[in-house]
């Protein structure tokens, strides 16, 4: 499996965490793949073959050739049909509302194709991505694309902006009083401006940083307990990781252990 991360423009940084290109062999990528919520959408482009996707309940469904991916609030299953070959747009947790005029929260674990995010902009997009030779004239659409967009700047809310930036700096480990506190601003209106500006409660955005946080520390350390673990992840007690952990990934620490983990973790930023 070839993975490939690049930077985004410096326009673009505050918006853009960073580029993804992911490409391996028909037969190579694990069956299923757990995607595992971490507070950012995605636009992904999938110029190899296509991707099915497991709900939770119901059968598989072919995902587009060309998506947003809202918010994630569960595990979310994919499968490859062949060969993988996608290229990812990943933004912070507040990075895509300049971006769009459909309501954040509507996307919620939704994937919404091009075409009806953005229209004929959206399709034209999806058709020279697609026709690209090479990651670095992706990178070049993508970018021009998002620019040309980008008409209003005002829209990106400071207080939403450092309050993130709190959340990912203390791993997701401060109370909601404690971020408003820090924000100055009233709890219910921190709510507020977060369900509009990245489609996720504080409190939402701070327990999926914390889990990737822990799904980090799970992947760098051997034979670790899952009592360090959630005394490390300042969890209430095991109990209560092991509920958090079940409610992002679909399994228990013990049963996500391996592939699961690994392939998770290829939807990360870079570090």
């Amino acid at each position: 499996m070839n993975r490939q991360i690049n930077e985004p423009h410096l326009d673009l940084a505050a918006l853009v965490k960073c580029y993804w290109t992911l490409e391996s062999p028909a037969g190579t990528t694990p069956e299923r793949n757990t995607i595992v919520p971490d507070g950012c959408m995605k636009l992904i482009f999938h110029y190899g073959d296509v991707y099915k996707h497991y709900p939770e309940h119901g059968d598989s469904i072919t995902l587009p050739r060309c998506f947003l991916i809202g918010q994630l609030t569960r595990p979310y299953e994919v499968e490859p049909t062949g060969e993988t070959g996608t290229f990812f747009v990943c933004f912070h947790p507040n990075g895509f509302l300049p971006f769009t005029s459909m309501p954040i929260r509507e996307m919620e674990n939704t994937a919404v194709p091009l075409k009806i995010l953005f229209g004929k902009e959206g399709a034209s997009l999806e058709q020279h991505i697609l026709s690209a030779h090479d990651t670095a004239e992706r990178i070049n659409l993508v970018e021009t694309f998002l620019c040309n967009k980008l008409k209003d700047a005002g829209t990106i809310d400071h207080i939403v902006q450092s309050t993130v930036e709190t959340i990912l700096t203390a791993n997701g480990q401060l109370s909601v009083d404690e971020l408003s506190k820090q924000a100055n601003v009233n709890r219910r209106q921190l709510v507020r401006k977060f369900s509009f500006a990245i489609g996720l409660s504080p409190k939402q955005l701070s327990k999926t940083i914390r889990l990737q946080h822990t799904l980090k520390m799970l992947l760098n350390k051997k034979d670790v307990s899952l009592t360090a673990l959630a005394y490390e992840g300042e969890y209430y007690d095991q109990a209560h990781f092991i509920k958090d952990f079940k409610e992002f990934t679909g399994l228990t620490p013990k049963e996500f252990y391996g592939d699961h983990l690994t392939m998770s973790l290829i939807f990360d930023r870079k570090e």
